[in-house]
């Protein structure tokens, strides 16, 4: 089947280069004006994080489809993080040591591990792929976190982490069979 993955729009905390994980922000006017300008692309099931962001984008796109929402897709919580800054958050010892562990630790106060969540999000999808088995082509509009966690443990060839790192509102189209995504192209 064609799997395209499509991040959400810009909000106001992506503009400000903020962690905005569990927050439930809607789309800025910014990212709205901006997804106004984007074709998407062809779509048979719609698929959807179920924050607020991504429902925005999903009517902005898709207008009169109703996505199939799914809490697995969420993203990662930040925990104390959530809303702040590098900058803001630089010098701090629990920021400095999750920065030091390669983000394995858990943020403080949050709710799981970013391993943990990118864990959450694969068998989201792997559930979704396979209850859509008998679709042509399959929209995901997630976050950028569940993107990175996906590609990075179904794509072929394997990449590092952050190789499929993209922008409010871009995405990427690929080929799903047996598990697997092939063939990814940056939208």
């Amino acid at each position: 089947m064609k799997l395209y993955l499509l991040r959400h729009g810009a909000t106001a905390g992506n503009l400000h280069r903020a962690f905005i994980g569990r927050t439930d922000e809607g789309l800025c006017e910014e990212g709205r004006a901006a997804l106004r300008g984007i074709s998407a692309p062809p779509c048979e099931v719609l698929i959807c994080s179920p924050m607020r962001r991504c429902l925005e984008t999903a009517r902005i796109l898709y207008p009169g489809m109703d996505p199939v929402l799914c809490e697995g897709l969420r993203e990662c919580d930040f925990g104390e993080f959530e809303g702040h800054t590098h900058a803001e958050l630089s010098g701090t010892p629990a920021y400095e040591a999750w920065l030091q562990s390669g983000g394995s630790l858990p943020c403080p106060g949050a709710e799981e591990s970013l391993d943990a969540a990118a864990q959450r999000c694969v068998a989201a999808f792997d559930a979704l792929m396979q209850a859509h088995a008998g679709a042509r082509s399959v929209t995901l509009i997630v976050h950028g976190g569940t993107i990175l966690s996906i590609l990075h443990r179904r794509a072929l060839p394997q990449r590092d982490y952050y190789a499929h790192t993209i922008g409010n509102g871009g995405g990427f189209a690929g080929e799903y069979a047996s598990g697997t995504v092939t063939g990814l192209e940056a939208l």
